[in-house]
């Protein structure tokens, strides 16, 4: 049976009401993901109109996809292999907005769920990866440097499980904190994690918290600082707070002068705060899937937009080749990428091999895709109702492959 439409008539059914309590959860999520700002408070990252970077329809783009097969499932016993269509693909990894770019031009744009070009749409853990950009052009610029200790910005958190961890090791996900990144809990640290950044509604009588204040709660160690890849969303809202202390800016501020603005984003994006102003910056930016393209656009073209340069190409390299692949091997994640050659650097995934590519990750299906040697840039949002959902990612990273080599020819 289909769904009723959520969100409808004045004021909706009691059934088909988006709330702080149920944006993340399917259906509710479908139209959540693109209308956070009417659930969560939100700062703006504007972008200059007046410097938006084209993105020219490719001569034979409405071919250019024609023909795609993806692997569905792998073939076993000799058997033929399972293949599918690229809708088919598309339906099955809940997908929202397809964004694919070659070389600059735009190559094939999809969008589903009452989703359009226009829309901001949640990025969750993709977020994570547009701060490395904005750490990158700092340390760049002097401001910041990877190997200062944390307590050297935020002395406020000397007594807890950050205390000998550099920048560096936050960058990196190599930080000794206790930690579980359940999204399927229903109790503990996670849970006042996602109230103390506004996500979820407090308890009844619970009186209301903050990020900031939430780093006084992560005093257990799991570990020491550097050694396995330790994925902590937390870590990334620390950055986000050592950045705004570092620049004496606002992070959204930042993001729009250092990125946005500059790299011709054609709409402004926007990022969760909490009560108190501090950015979600490990989960809450939101834009448009043409933007995160051009996100991309910027890494395939050397940190450049129409002959500016925006990012510097020593950062760039350094999430090309820095990270540590034995790190990665005892970390948490490499079940979901079975038998990749990966490292993580700069809050960036890295598959190496044959076909090398920068890519990130986001709870529920959103991801960017950049393979510079090839020029191609896939930017995809989904609506997917687990947070982790290893087969629909096995299957998402195959077709991303199927489309890489097609585009590539071969």
């Amino acid at each position: 049976m289909t769904p009723p439409p959520l969100m409808q008539r004045f004021p909706p059914a009691a059934d088909t009401q988006v709330t702080l309590a149920n944006w993340r959860r399917a259906p509710w999520n479908r139209w959540a993901f693109h209308h956070v700002r009417e659930i969560v408070p939100s700062a703006d990252i504007p972008n200059a109109p007046q410097g938006v970077r084209a993105l020219p329809a490719a001569p034979d783009g409405s071919l250019a996809l024609a023909g795609v097969r993806i692997e569905a499932e792998p073939a076993a016993g000799g058997a033929p292999s399972q293949a599918m269509d690229l809708d088919a693909f598309l339906q099955a990894t809940d997908t929202d907005a397809l964004v694919v770019l070659r070389h600059g031009r735009l190559v094939f744009e999809h969008y589903a769920n009452g989703m359009d070009a226009h829309d901001p749409h949640i990025l969750m853990s993709v977020s994570k990866s547009l701060l490395g950009i904005v750490a990158g052009q700092l340390a760049d610029r002097g401001v910041l440097d990877p190997a200062q200790p944390v307590t050297h910005w935020i002395p406020e958190v000397a007594q807890t499980a950050y205390r000998g961890a550099t920048l560096r090791e936050l960058l990196d996900m190599r930080v000794g904190v206790l930690f579980d990144e359940d999204y399927l809990a229903t109790s503990g640290p996670i849970i006042e994690y996602r109230k103390a950044q506004g996500w979820n509604p407090p308890d009844p009588g619970q009186p209301p918290g903050d990020l900031r204040s939430f780093f006084g709660c992560l005093t257990a160690t799991d570990g020491g600082h550097g050694e396995r890849f330790h994925y902590v969303s937390p870590n990334t809202d620390l950055l986000g707070w050592v950045i705004e202390r570092a620049s004496g800016r606002r992070y959204a501020d930042l993001v729009s002068e250092l990125l946005w603005r500059p790299m011709g984003a054609e709409r402004s994006a926007y990022i969760t705060v909490d009560r108190l102003g501090a950015p979600r910056a490990a989960g809450g930016f939101c834009a448009t899937a043409r933007d995160l393209a051009r996100v991309g656009q910027l890494l395939v073209d050397g940190g450049t937009c129409d002959g500016r340069q925006v990012l510097s190409p020593r950062w760039i390299d350094d999430l090309a080749d820095g990270g540590d692949a034995a790190a990665w091997a005892r970390g948490d994640f490499v079940g979901y990428f079975p038998g990749l050659p990966m490292r993580y650097r700069n809050q960036w995934y890295v598959l190496d091999g044959p076909r090398p590519m920068l890519f990130c990750v986001g709870v529920h299906g959103q991801n960017l895709f950049v393979d510079r040697a090839a020029g191609i840039v896939i930017a995809k949002m989904s609506s997917q109702a687990l947070p982790m959902d290893a087969p629909r990612l096995t299957l998402t990273m195959r077709g991303i492959d199927a489309l890489r080599r097609h585009l590539a020819g071969g």
